[in-house]
Formats: C-alpha cells, sequence, structure tokens
C-alpha cells in the first residue's frame, strides 16, 4: 500500500486467454504446470473482468496466451475489451490465428497486435518454434496485420542462437511494416529455465548486442521504435519488474487467478484470489499476494535505505526466489546485492555449455 493506506492506480491488464498453443519454443515463460482447457474463464466472465478494470482505471488490455487464437471466442472477448472502453491489444504467435481474422479483429475493436518472430532466418524460426512452416505463416499474419491498418509490433526473444542477429530481426521488423520492434533477452522462468544453459548469452555476445541497439537505434531513427531488454545476468542495476509489485499491472491467468506478475506463481507461500471469487477491486486493494511485496516496508538492507528503492522497487522478486530461495531478499542482478556474482558466475559457465534444447510441447531434446 501507500503511505496514505491506498494501492497505486491500476494501469494495464495482461488477460491470458489460454495457456494452448501450438508452438514448442525452449524459452516459454509459462508455468510448467498448465491451465487446462475446461478450467479457462469464459466469455461472460472476461467480459466482468473487462469492466471491472476499467472502473478501476485500467487502459489498456493485452489479450495473451499461450495462443489466444486458439480460443473460438477471440472475437467476442475482443469486443467485449472494446466495450469497456480498454485499448486492445492482441499479442499472438502468429500460428493458429487465421490472416483473414484480422479485419474481423479490427472491426469488433482491436486497437494493435504483437507478433513474436523468433529470429530472421525462416529455417531457425521454425526449429525455434518446434513448428514446420512457423515463419511462413508468421509473415502472411503480420501483412494482414498491415492490411487491416492495425499498428504492428514484433517481438523478438534474444538467446544465445540468435543474438548475434539482431539487426536482421530489426530490419525484418522494417519490412514487415512494423513501427515498433521489441528485443528481448529471454527471461529465466518457467520452461525458459529448463533450458537456460542452452538460451544464455556470453558477456560478450551480450556487449555486442548492446552496442548493435544503440547502433541501430539511430539508423532506424524516424522509421521504428526500438525496445530492448536486456539480460538480467549481465546487468548494473535489476529492471523495476512490471513497474514494481503491484504497482501498475495485473496478470489473470487462465484460470482466473489474479497475479502481480506473470511468474509470480513461483513464489511459495503467496495466496492469489481468483476473479471467480472476488471482485477485481477487492484483489488489487486487499489481496495477499498483491501487498506481499508492495511498496518498500518489506524491504531488507542494502535495498531499504538505498536511494533507489523508489525507482527499482528491489528488481525482480522472483528472480530473488528462483536463485535464492528468498522472494524478499534484493534481486541480485543488482550490483549491490551480495550475491550479485552469483548470476555472472552462472551465466559464465552455462553460456560455455553445448546441450541439446528441450522444447516444450514434446519435451523430447533436439539439438
Amino acid at each position: 500500500m501507500s503511505a496514505d493506506g491506498e494501492a497505486p492506480r491500476l494501469v494495464g491488464l495482461l488477460a491470458e486467454l489460454t495457456h494452448r498453443c501450438p508452438l514448442g519454443c525452449a524459452y516459454c515463460s509459462n508455468p510448467l504446470a498448465l491451465d487446462a482447457r475446461k478450467d479457462e474463464l469464459g466469455l461472460p466472465e472476461w467480459t466482468r473482468v473487462f469492466q471491472q478494470a476499467a472502473d478501476l482505471g485500467v487502459l489498456q488490455v493485452h489479450l495473451s496466451g499461450g495462443e489466444p487464437g486458439a480460443r473460438r471466442d477471440l472475437v467476442a472477448i475482443t469486443a467485449a475489451a472494446y466495450k469497456a472502453g480498454l485499448y486492445t491489444n492482441l499479442i499472438t504467435s502468429g500460428v493458429g490465428l487465421a490472416p483473414e481474422m484480422m479485419n474481423t479483429l479490427r472491426e469488433a475493436g482491436l486497437d494493435h497486435v504483437q507478433v513474436s518472430i523468433q529470429d530472421s532466418d525462416p529455417a531457425e524460426v521454425d526449429r525455434a518454434a518446434h513448428y514446420p512452416g512457423a515463419f511462413a505463416r508468421k509473415q502472411r499474419l503480420a501483412a494482414a496485420v498491415i492490411e487491416a491498418g492495425l499498428p504492428l509490433t514484433i517481438n523478438c526473444v534474444v538467446h544465445r542462437g540468435n543474438i548475434k542477429r539482431i539487426a536482421e530481426m530489426v530490419g525484418l521488423a522494417v519490412s514487415l511494416g512494423a513501427k515498433r520492434v521489441e528485443i528481448a533477452h529471454a527471461q529465466y522462468y518457467g520452461w525458459a529455465l529448463r533450458n537456460r544453459a542452452v538460451l544464455v548469452p556470453t558477456f560478450e555476445q551480450a556487449r555486442r548486442a548492446a552496442e548493435a541497439i544503440d547502433y541501430l537505434r539511430l539508423a532506424y531513427r524516424g522509421q521504428i521504435v526500438i525496445d530492448a531488454v536486456a539480460p538480467d545476468y549481465y546487468a548494473r542495476w535489476p529492471k523495476p519488474c512490471v513497474g514494481g509489485w503491484g504497482r501498475r499491472s495485473i496478470n489473470i491467468t487462465p484460470s482466473g487467478q489474479v497475479l502481480p506478475c506473470h511468474a509470480a506463481q513461483t513464489v511459495p507461500g503467496l495466496e492469489f484470489w481468483s476473479v471467480r471469487d472476488h471482485d477485481l477491486s477487492a484483489i488489487w486493494n486487499r489481496s495477499p499476494a498483491f501487498n506481499a511485496f508492495r511498496g518498500t516496508q518489506w524491504m531488507k538492507e542494502p535495498c531499504r535505505n538505498c536511494e533507489r528503492r523508489d525507482i527499482d522497487f528491489g528488481g525482480c522478486r522472483c528472480q530473488a526466489f528462483a536463485l535464492l530461495g528468498d522472494a524478499a531478499l534484493p534481486d541480485p542482478a543488482c550490483h549491490r546485492s551480495p550475491h550479485h556474482g552469483m548470476l555472472r558466475e552462472i551465466a559464465g559457465a552455462e553460456s560455455g555449455q553445448d546441450c541439446g534444447v528441450v522444447f516444450r510441447r514434446s519435451g523430447a531434446p533436439a539439438v
């Protein structure tokens, strides 16, 4: 809670419509235990949630998954978000969603589309997605987004296997008509943590990537906005994860649990309330999970008296737990953490390994 006892204003909502997905990406950050189709929120429940979100002051909703195109009622869900007055962004793999749907979704009120593309090399896209023909389908969907008159963002998850092709990925985004491209290093939660040893880049790769992004921002100024998320394992300061725990946004899982961030379920001992049992306002203001790490009173040293405590809010709680076993400890991505050296040690050891990928869908190792 804030100093006056009120929760901060809620701005954004990530609506995970389903965990179903046709791809098998090794860097998938969804939880290991996925929600079943039979447990997914229905259209009336999402409609109620969107209106409650709007009443709380939410401005935008991101329709995500899994692959949201797996929902047969996606058009109706989009229309419900639009009717609630929310800016609506569709986050899609580009596979499992027919290109001709884009006009229908635009007419239902869709405002923006983000398409994930794993690489600039078509063969590598198909391999990384564990889906033959994925690149061609992503291209067709991106073209349909532009033809429908919708703004397009391309998301590229960066890892050791594709980090040397950042310039080509930005070039691809420009050629597809995107006005924004996200160069986001893999986040090691969920399934991605299983594959960290094959995904984490070397320090030299990360350094060159940062230099490349600086150059590309100048080269493409006025053509495309380049957002970049640096790898935590080589960071000096931690990121203010989702703008701070319980400060700006919420995640709603396919089954209706409301989370402060995408990976919050990895932290044991937290009590997550569901939109099936509680009003969204009550969850945002009073639920134990949101108040567990909201504000700064929970912080331990060196965060508690750090001049950056209201800037990065101690960093990522999920990463602190995953690496240190205590979600209340400073994120080891911060150089002031006594455990900061651990990240470099892990990255240095694992970035030199040559091991097989475990793809999500089949679970079978592959080289």
